[in-house]
């Protein structure tokens, strides 16, 4: 089958085009315009994937460009997003104008076009802290930042499309997916890159105390695919998530210990989010993900973080590497 993929060029949407094409499917990837050129990162494609894979350049708040490209493409991925959660404090209308009304141009094109399956990806953000634990599907939403209030939004418009209109479409939502190519607004490439780069004997980091369920971004991948090819949880969401938790803290010394022990871990206050938007504890419950989908992320945080350290390494060399836009 032909998959369109938004927000192609970044972090997740990067890993999901060489797994649809490592599985034989054709994908046509969206990556935001921009005057270079640059395709973030489906640049690393391997080479034997390549003949399955186009590249289109675009933006989803072009309704119509959207409807155009959607024409010969029977599957959708929805990824596209601005995703900073500190910016989103300083330029909410952006937020609302990709995250909502460019999700409702991807749906409404969907629509149209009689797309025959779309997963449209949301985050463990929209819970805000933990009311209870672990974190079931129907767990209240609670925007705790401008940027979880835009993608609660935009999972409303997606089950609106459902209930309103029969739109077959999953809203995939994945706990906090880390791996090779995340940027540095993420705390794992932040705590790698101080530690392996910085000639500093300390680690600059905020809060150490908020638990994260960890999710490796291959394991995200794999289960998106699955969902494109599964009619058991369309018109539902679905937790991607390990249903185990660690705390910042514990990962951070896991990385110190893994790459340079020596060094010290020092509070930064400017790295502390306000103390009412920051998520003190996410922790997830895949169970529909396992009875709907008898599938659940396998890769150990060893494993997980091993080879997000190695390419790091790898990637030093070339500034380039590292991806841009607004892409997920």
């Amino acid at each position: 089958m032909k998959v369109f993929v938004t927000g192609a060029g970044g972090f997740i949407g990067s890993h999901l085009v060489e797994a649809l094409l490592g599985a034989g499917h054709e994908v046509k990837a969206l990556v935001r315009y921009v005057s270079d050129g640059r395709v973030g990162f489906l640049d690393g494609v391997p080479e034997e994937l390549t003949s399955g894979l186009e590249v289109v350049r675009g933006d989803i708040r072009d309704g119509e460009f959207l409807y155009r490209e959607l024409a010969d493409c029977r599957r959708l991925v929805h990824l596209a997003a601005l995703i900073g959660i500190p910016y989103s404090y300083d330029a909410p209308q952006q937020y609302l104008d990709v995250n909502v009304t460019g999700t409702h141009n991807v749906l409404s094109a969907a629509l149209k076009r009689e797309v025959e399956r779309s997963v449209v990806f949301s985050t463990s953000e929209v819970y805000g802290t933990a009311l209870s634990v672990p974190i079931d599907e129907l767990h209240p939403r609670q925007p705790q930042s401008p940027y979880s209030a835009s993608k609660i939004a935009a999972d409303a418009l997606a089950s609106s499309y459902h209930a309103s209109f029969g739109l077959p479409v999953t809203i995939a939502r994945p706990f906090n997916t880390y791996g090779p190519r995340q940027s540095e607004r993420a705390f794992i490439p932040t705590v790698i890159k101080q530690l392996l780069f910085s000639s500093s004997e300390e680690v600059l980091l905020g809060d150490l105390t908020p638990t994260r369920d960890l999710v490796f971004v291959e394991d995200t991948a794999s289960i998106v695919c699955k969902l494109l090819e599964s009619d058991c949880l369309v018109g539902q969401d679905v937790n991607i998530c390990t249903g185990r938790e660690y705390s910042i803290g514990e990962v951070v010394e896991r990385l110190r210990t893994m790459i340079a022990p020596n060094k010290r871990v020092v509070r930064d206050p400017a790295r502390i989010r306000p103390a009412s938007s920051e998520v003190f504890r996410l922790l997830g419950d895949n169970t529909r993900l396992k009875t709907h989908l008898s599938s659940i992320p396998e890769t150990s945080l060893e494993h997980g973080l091993m080879k997000t350290i190695e390419w790091f390494e790898r990637a030093s060399h070339s500034a380039s590497n590292f991806g841009s836009g607004y892409v997920k």
